[in-house]
C-alpha cells in the first residue's frame, strides 16, 4: 500500500473511532441526565428516548463497522482447526465472500427502507426526518460488505491462517 493511502486509511479509522466515542459519550450523558431528571425532579426530556434509540442504532452499526475493520467480528474458526493449505484458503474465501454478500444484501434492503421513509415523509425526532436517522444502516452494511470483500481477496493474516494450539 502506498504511504498516502495508508495515511488516508489511518485518518478514516481515527475518524470512525472518534465518532463512535462521541456517540457513546453523548448516549451515556443523555441517559444519565434522563434518569436523574426522572428520579430526582420527576421530569425529563420528551425527546430523549427517540434520540437514545437513534444513538444506539448509530453506535451499534459503527461498532460493527469498526469490528469488521479490526477483524474483531463474530466468527467461527472450527474450519481452521481441521483444514490446511488450499482447503483453508478456499473456506476462508467462501466465508468472507458470503459475509460480504449478506452485508451487501442488508445494505440494499436497508436502502429500500430509507427510500420508503424518505418518500413517505416519516417523522423522526428533533426535526430530523426518520430517513436521515436510518442512513447508517445502508452506509454501515455497505462498508462492512466492502471490507469483507477486500479481506476475502487478500492473503490471510497470521492469526487467521494458524489456529491457536492448546486445549
Amino acid at each position: 500500500m502506498t504511504t498516502a493511502l495508508q495515511r488516508n486509511l489511518a485518518r478514516l479509522h481515527r475518524f470512525e473511532d472518534w465518532v463512535l466515542t462521541l456517540l457513546v459519550v453523548v448516549m451515556v450523558v443523555l441517559a444519565g441526565a434522563q434518569i436523574l431528571l426522572r428520579n430526582v425532579f420527576d421530569s425529563g426530556f420528551s425527546w430523549a428516548e427517540p434520540v437514545l434509540r437513534s444513538l444506539v442504532l448509530w453506535s451499534a452499526m459503527l461498532g460493527a463497522v469498526i469490528a469488521t475493520r479490526d477483524d474483531q467480528h463474530i466468527g467461527l474458526d472450527f474450519i481452521a482447526r481441521f483444514a490446511r493449505g488450499t482447503a483453508l484458503r478456499v473456506a476462508r474465501f467462501a466465508a468472507l465472500a458470503f459475509a460480504a454478500a449478506l452485508c451487501a444484501a442488508m445494505a440494499w434492503f436497508s436502502w429500500g427502507l430509507v427510500q420508503l421513509d424518505r418518500e413517505g415523509g416519516t417523522d423522526g425526532v428533533l426535526g430530523i426526518p426518520a430517513w436521515v436517522l436510518e442512513l447508517i444502516l445502508p452506509l454501515g452494511f455497505g462498508l462492512m460488505a466492502l471490507r469483507f470483500l477486500i479481506r476475502s481477496l487478500l492473503p490471510a493474516k497470521e492469526h487467521e491462517a494458524a489456529p491457536e494450539s492448546g486445549a
